[in-house]
């Protein structure tokens, strides 16, 4: 069964405007807009702009989604994932900074429809010793999801811990922040059996789980995609599920509108407790999360794969044209416009001839 928050849609006093303009100036929105600047410096050192960032044109596959798509010249892809973790994370959570670097990337493969191969990472720090409960966390979540560490890079002689992991995996059938189409519903999958880990703003559900659960769990998204039921899907990173949803409308060159009353929360962390609770739940890092684009005749059927499974999912907005992503605070609500992308991109550098 669904362990949704039990609470019906409503129209509820929210500042919404309040909401947005602290959602617009959170760390994980800014980490995530370094990424449009980084790709515009990158475009203008290739002889073929970000064109030559993409080994996956054919599948409409860009700049911008979880993974690096390559085609293994046998009617499937090369998925390969990074991610490099911040530097005060990995300082003051050694242990859980190592186990989530490996749990990030698993998750970046399966939101493309991936299944994982290995890993690999690479590490600095200042002594063996200071490594030490780095390693243990990768370690550990390769035991837990049962996927490899094969190899890396180490520098114990270095100033600081610091760490970044790859993982590379293999899809059948690709999911994209690319294919979101008009029409289409928003969906967001999570697993609510979790707690908040230290002062970041991580729901950990993962760390305490069996680990036959956690593998199951991971492989829905690949099983997803194989069968045709998702079009769409992006893990929810540390922007937050709006900064997420936002990502994949401006990859996919559409707008929306998310009703947040909608949103699937653990207790307490709703729109009618408070703009400090559900802001704590919007910027949540969940270590089991993802946005999902869907048609409508399959809503009911990608829902039920995830409550089978006793995690929450629950349709939050529509995808419509245009480039705004929009709020309101219930169905009957008046709306609030947290982004447009065509006006400020957001992780996706401006296309020649886009007007600013």
């Amino acid at each position: 069964m669904s362990t949704a928050h039990p609470r019906a849609p409503q129209s509820l006093p929210l500042d919404l405007a309040a909401l947005t303009v602290q959602l617009r100036a959170s760390r994980g929105f800014a980490h995530k807009q370094d990424i449009a600047g980084v790709a515009q410096v990158l475009s203008r050192h290739l002889p073929g702009g970000l064109g030559d960032t993409t080994l996956a044109q054919q599948a409409g596959i860009g700049l911008g989604d979880d993974c690096a798509v390559i085609p293994d010249g046998h009617g499937e892809h090369l998925l390969l994932a990074i991610e490099g973790l911040v530097e005060d994370f990995v300082s003051e959570m050694p242990w859980f900074a190592g186990y989530s670097a490996v749990m990030v990337n698993l998750s970046d493969i399966a939101a493309m429809g991936g299944r994982p191969i290995a890993v690999v990472d690479a590490l600095w720090s200042d002594g063996v010793g200071q490594a030490e409960p780095i390693v243990q966390g990768m370690a550990a979540a390769s035991a837990a999801y049962g996927v490899p560490i094969v190899g890396g890079h180490s520098n114990a002689r270095a100033p600081r811990p610091q760490l970044a992991v790859a993982v590379l995996g293999k899809a059948r059938r690709l999911l994209s922040s690319f294919a979101a189409r008009p029409g289409q519903r928003l969906l967001m999958a999570v697993d609510l059996r979790g707690q908040w880990e230290g002062g970041y703003p991580f729901w950990n559900a993962s760390t305490r789980t069996p680990t036959d659960r956690l593998q199951a769990d991971l492989a829905l998204l690949p099983q997803l995609a194989e069968e045709g039921l998702c079009a769409a899907a992006k893990d929810i990173s540390m922007a937050g599920v709006l900064g997420t949803v936002l990502m994949m409308l401006e990859c996919s060159r559409v707008g929306a509108t998310v009703d947040l009353a909608a949103l699937p929360h653990p207790p307490g962390h709703g729109p009618a407790d408070g703009l400090p609770a559900l802001l704590r739940w919007l910027q949540a890092f969940p270590s089991f999360g993802y946005v999902l684009a869907v048609d409508g005749d399959h809503v009911a059927a990608v829902c039920a794969r995830f409550h089978a499974r006793g995690m929450a999912c629950a349709p939050i907005g529509t995808v419509q044209g245009g480039s705004a992503l929009q709020l309101q605070s219930g169905p009957d609500s008046d709306l609030a416009l947290l982004w447009d992308w065509a006006a400020h991109p957001f992780i996706v550098p401006q296309r020649e001839g886009e007007a600013p």
